[in-house]
């Protein structure tokens, strides 16, 4: 059960931290060990109780000891002494279930045991160790909400600047609205101008290529060529090496070997003219590519131009995404900040109510201490008219008492006159019935005298 609720701490650490949490002043100082062990101190106990519920509740010592006085209760200056432990214990069994105490007791105030005034005081030391861990908390919520207030203020700031700014890029000044719409007109212009080029270096361009290929078509036949006159020079003299003595047959081979030489000559000549062709088609070409060159050159700058400008329309973009996210940003800022405003207005009304309800309990305490302590004025005059009453019977109780004293002194001498009286009367009348007895005794012997002389 101490695992699931809450640590049985010693009485060093208990003092410790009551003497530094809880306690202040002289009476932190003049609080030790021995207040709790061996054996509790009840004073000691109820003023520790006492400072727990002002630091709780902010309910003060002094106020334990008011009285309420109502019409049903009879001689209220006799609940006084009772008042302050009664209210300390009324208040305590309702602070100590949040403690997970449910055991509290009067005794526990009165005649305070080692154990269970260690164990109610761990109780209430863990309830500040954790209340002390929430305020932390808030407290740090508070500052969080602070901080997020005021960085809502400066994104407002800077979302109004940034959109001053955009509104300055954005507008066009009236004296240069002119020059700018000749600058869309001369831009739009170029971009014609400059795609028409771009279409027709690109068909240039294929065409350059078409005749690269089929220059090195015609170097690589060309080259081949080259191979088999090699090749046939090599059976040449192969050839010549083996010659046959028929003259017929070396006349045919001869014949064909002109042939030969006349169709290599032919295709020579016409790889030459072919050459002397390409080689003004290159002409042609390098002087395009100058003028290709050139047009490049006016393209690059056109493209510089429209490269600007494209930048221009990028940072025009880029503002604009940034102006949609910043009035994004600001629209839940904005609902954040109503969320915001609406919490602390309901938080604001919520105080105003309590802060009504504080002062109209503030006042109703004051009316009732003020009636209180009316009540109190009028007990103490009627405790004063009592005393005085009380004096003036005890004067007249002690004139009794010295009255009854005289007649008593008076009823003691009359006593003992009577006495004396009474004595004297019954020793009379024993001497009365002495003689009495005597004279019937004589007037016996004289009737027995009598009756025998009859």
């Amino acid at each position: 059960m101490t695992e699931n609720t809450f640590p049985v701490y010693t009485a060093d650490a208990i003092v410790n931290f009551y003497r530094t949490e809880v306690l202040t002043g002289q009476e932190s100082k003049h609080f030790t060990k021995s207040d709790l062990t061996p054996a509790p101190k009840p004073e000691a106990v109820q003023t520790l109780y006492m400072r727990v519920l002002h630091l709780l509740y902010r309910f003060r010592p002094e106020c334990h000891s008011m009285v309420p006085l109502l019409e049903n209760i009879q001689y209220p200056v006799y609940h006084e002494g009772a008042t302050a432990i009664m209210s300390v214990y009324m208040r305590m069994r309702q602070f100590l279930p949040m403690c997970l105490v449910y055991d509290f007791s009067l005794n526990d105030l009165l005649a305070p045991k080692k154990q269970k005034t260690l164990t109610v005081l761990s109780a209430i030391m863990n309830f500040l160790h954790f209340r002390k861990q929430r305020m932390d908390l808030v407290l740090e919520k508070q500052a969080k909400f602070r901080a997020d207030v005021d960085r809502l203020q400066t994104y407002t700031r800077g979302n109004r600047e940034a959109e001053k700014k955009i509104e300055m890029l954005t507008t066009i000044p009236p004296e240069q609205q002119a020059e700018a719409d000749e600058l869309a007109a001369t831009v739009s212009e170029l971009q014609a101008t400059t795609m028409h080029e771009c279409q027709e270096v690109n068909v240039k361009n294929d065409c350059i290529a078409e005749w690269k290929t089929k220059i090195a078509e015609k170097s690589q036949k060309l080259a081949q060529m080259k191979v088999d006159v090699s090749n046939l020079k090599e059976d040449i003299s192969k050839l010549k090496s083996q010659i046959v003595e028929s003259p017929e047959e070396l006349k045919t081979q001869m014949e064909r070997m002109r042939e030969n030489v006349k169709n290599i000559k032919n295709s020579i000549t016409e790889t030459d003219e072919r050459v002397v062709e390409l080689q003004n088609m290159v002409q042609s070409v390098t002087h395009t590519e100058a003028e290709i060159q050139q047009m490049y050159n006016l393209l690059q700058d056109l493209e510089s131009s429209m490269n600007n400008a494209k930048q221009r329309q990028e940072m025009y973009q880029e503002l604009t995404a940034q102006y949609e996210k910043k009035q994004k940003e600001l629209k839940n800022l904005c609902v954040e900040e109503a969320q915001l405003k609406r919490a602390q207005s309901m938080k604001l009304d919520k105080e105003s109510k309590q802060n009504i309800r504080r002062q109209m309990k503030k006042e109703m305490k004051e009316q009732h201490v003020q009636d209180i302590l009316g009540q109190c004025n009028q007990i103490h005059q009627k405790r004063e008219e009592m005393a005085d009453k009380i004096q003036e019977i005890t004067r007249e109780t002690l004139q009794l008492k010295t009255k009854i004293q005289s007649l008593r002194d008076v009823c003691s001498k009359e006593t003992e006159k009577a006495q004396a009286l009474y004595d004297a009367v019954s020793t009379s009348m024993d001497d009365l019935h002495k003689r009495i007895e005597m004279h019937v005794v004589d007037l016996k012997h004289d009737f027995v005298k009598i009756s025998a002389n009859f």
